[in-house]
């Protein structure tokens, strides 16, 4: 919630500064195979046919895939151990599989995100199903929703706002695996925002499966409940297999903090008619959504509410509240022999409240209402073939999209707004992605894209609305179209089938979001609506290991940016800054010890800062240095009895609204999730500890600024505390074969 999460953030910040003021008054008073050619099927969104791999070198025999391990002759299921494959050549990619979230200690989608290298997670509150967490893919800060691009089955769901993509609203067991591809080169095939990589959810479907169904409650600490289903099946038609699927969940939760309560219900559809030649396909999916806003907890050097009320509310009636509707639908062809044609479209819909009770008094109120409605039409080709005798895949398409954005800002509920911002964006793109393997053990990639943008925003103010005469200037008109491009080139090299490498080098762009150029005025001077589009350039190389039960993965990175869109605290507006450097090395291994015991772990070295201007050398707010996971999964006793534990480890950090590098930092955490669970027959059980050792912690800070310098006021801030120990017992039941 974008919007609604910056106007929270916005009356915590003056909180913050209001109670700086009373105290200086005071005072003066698993399984990896080396990789062969297979580039970015999931972008197809369909099951079309994979081409078949061409012959390569012996390959070393693969470990069991996970499901398949065996003890004492009964079939139990591990989760994977690193999977990579070149999604994007040269890129590093990793892959997490259903198992993987199935067994998982953690409550959320982010949580297992964030095991994985690169990836650091920022929670405003706990035990509310992963509502208002951010995932960030190699060091963005505050601005991570907008420089980590999510799809769901290679169709991207950010939208125009700056709410970024609520994972709590897709349900757990609706997920097939998810594809992490790190770094800018996505942007080739799914456009703007993917700066720091792209994260494609592929969600299940009932082709080809009997039909089953099942059921699951969960209950854990202060009073949080999900109730689940799910039913999917398939039958064959005089004209191929059609089959269905649906999964749904309603989720509720008193919160761990005053006025934090969630309620939530969602649900995902998929009906798709499988033929020889091709198919037709129907995703849908639906969302419903409501959840108190607590505000930050006030700490000073005189006084710390985190410590001695952190389940406090400082807006104890703020709230926010969401519905979403999405409907994707297309074709598949077959139109030569290694050569599929896509045609799809699909509308996203989201709707917006908010409300925002203000410390300065009623006239300082706000209420949000929003609409932003997106419609896509993106058709493309791939085609696997032989030029001169050597093999190549390559992917090229359209991409059109159309936003439409609305929003009312009344003092409350049901008055006249006194703004109304109304944006529109259209962009059409072409792009190719060509991936030929120039040697048996060579593949090389290169792609490129160019796209157009054009926006158009107004605002109209009512000056006899109520709360209008204290009201920013009615923002000017804004009109602009550019063109921005992207491309890449990559390397993936096998020098045999224990070791290899690969590299890459790419650019890619994002454009201001509707938030964003909303936000563009200080007090008491108009919106102008007008930002420069950011640009990155990158570079990678990394190799990986594969030797028996041991499987090793490791890149370095190098990223520069310029116009990098930033929000400032300092006076509500949003800029662009002088040029950025982000630079890391990112580790990922694993361990299959015994057919019945799996160890992970993953390390990142995550660098961000600023190279110009007054913070030169200064990290970049609200990025960790230092991450690392150590992970075990066991099959105590075949699939009756298994054990899951991760340990996650997060560096120090800069507070948002800290790019001077004065104030304190976030502490360190080292954070313990347990699991424990099994199935019998139909029955299947977990209990799940978050959090085992009781650490008091908080992942998200922003520092208070001193009224004469404007430099942030050293030990002054407002943190927002998450839970201690968190217990979930969950149990369910399978019908079907």
């Amino acid at each position: 919630m974008g919007t609604l999460q910056r106007h929270h953030l916005r009356t915590a910040l003056l909180g913050c500064i209001a109670a700086l003021a009373c105290t200086s008054a005071g005072a003066e008073d698993a399984v990896v195979e080396l990789p062969s050619v297979d580039v970015t099927t999931t972008r197809l969104s369909t099951n079309v046919p994979r081409a078949p791999a061409r012959e390569r070198a012996p390959q070393v025999a693969p470990m069991p895939a996970p499901g398949t391990e065996s003890a004492g002759g009964t079939k139990v299921e591990l989760p994977s151990g690193i999977v990579t494959g070149t999604t994007i050549t040269g890129a590093s990619t990793t892959l997490i599989t259903s198992t993987d979230i199935e067994r998982s200690p953690g409550q959320t989608i982010q949580d297992v995100l964030a095991r994985q290298p690169g990836i650091q997670v920022r929670s405003l509150f706990g035990s509310v199903n992963g509502t208002q967490s951010t995932v960030d893919l190699r060091g963005f800060g505050a601005t991570a929703s907008n420089n980590t691009l999510i799809l769901i089955n290679g169709r991207r769901i950010n939208d125009l706002d700056l709410a970024g993509v609520d994972l709590s609203t897709l349900p757990r067991e609706s997920i097939d695996h998810i594809e992490i591809t790190r770094g800018n080169s996505g942007a080739v095939l799914y456009g703007d925002g993917a700066v720091g990589g792209v994260i494609n959810i592929v969600t299940k479907n009932g082709a080809s499966l009997p039909p089953s169904a099942r059921v699951a409650g969960t209950f854990g600490t202060f009073f949080y409940t999900e109730g689940a289903g799910s039913a999917n099946g398939s039958y064959s038609t005089p004209w191929g297999q059609f089959s269905a699927a649906a999964y749904a969940n309603d989720v509720s939760s008193n919160a761990y903090r005053l006025n934090n309560r969630l309620s939530s219900q969602n649900a995902v559809g998929d009906m798709r008619l499988d033929g020889d030649q091709g198919s037709v396909y129907l995703n849908l999916s639906a969302d419903n959504q409501r959840l108190g806003l607590p505000g930050g907890r006030l700490v000073t050097p005189a006084l710390s509410l985190v410590e001695i009320d952190p389940r406090g509310a400082t807006t104890p009636f703020d709230f926010a509240a969401k519905q979403g509707f999405n409907l994707t639908a297309g074709v598949t062809r077959t139109v030569a022999p290694g050569t599929d044609f896509i045609l799809d479209g699909g509308m996203r819909q989201k709707k917006q409240q908010a409300m925002f009770f203000s410390n300065f008094g009623t006239l300082f109120d706000s209420f949000v209402d929003t609409g932003l409605t997106t419609y896509s039409f993106t058709p493309r080709m791939v085609s696997s073939t032989n030029l001169w005798g050597t093999p190549s895949k390559m992917i090229a398409g359209m991409d059109i999209y159309e936003a439409v954005y609305g929003s009312d800002r009344p003092l409350f509920q049901g008055a006249p707004p006194i703004h109304r911002y109304d944006l529109s964006q259209v962009s059409g793109a072409l792009y190719a992605m060509e991936t030929v393997g120039v040697t048996p053990n060579t593949d090389v990639g290169f792609g490129g894209r160019v796209q157009r943008i054009a926006v158009a925003a107004r605002d109209r103010l009512d000056p006899d609305a109520p709360g209008a005469f204290v009201a920013t200037p009615q923002g000017l008109p804004f009109d602009g179209q550019q063109t921005q491009h992207a491309w890449h080139v990559g390397v993936d090299h096998r020098f045999n089938q224990y070791f290899g490498i690969f590299a890459r080098t790419a650019q890619s762009f994002r454009v201001p979001n509707v938030d964003e150029r909303v936000g563009q005025g200080p007090f008491g001077t108009p919106t102008n609506f007008d930002l420069r589009t950011q640009t990155s350039h990158d570079a990678e190389a990394g190799f990986r290991v594969r030797f028996n039960s041991v499987e090793l993965q490791t890149s370095a990175y190098l990223m520069n940016l310029r116009n990098e869109i930033f929000f400032s605290p300092a006076t509500f507006t949003n800029i662009n800054l002088d040029p950025t450097r982000r630079w890391g090395v990112e580790t990922i291994a694993s361990w299959q010890a015994t057919q019945t015991l799996l160890f992970k772990l993953s390390v990142a070295y995550t660098r961000a800062i600023f190279v110009e201007g007054p913070f030169t050398g200064n990290d970049i707010p609200l990025v960790a240095r230092w991450t690392e996971s150590v992970g075990v999964s066991w099959n105590i006793y075949q699939q009756y009895l298994v054990f899951d534990g991760v340990v996650r480890f997060v560096g120090a950090r800069r507070m948002d609204n800290d790019s001077a590098n004065l104030q304190v930092l976030i502490p360190a955490n080292t954070i313990v999730d347990l699991r424990i669970g099994g199935s019998f027959d139909r029955f299947f059980w977990a209990l799940s500890v978050q959090n085992l050792f009781d650490v008091r912690y908080f992942e998200y800070a922003i520092s208070a600024l001193d009224f004469i310098t404007g430099l942030p006021s050293f030990g002054t801030y407002s943190a927002y505390p998450l839970p201690g120990r968190t217990v979930m017992v969950k149990a369910g039941i399978n019908f079907g074969p």
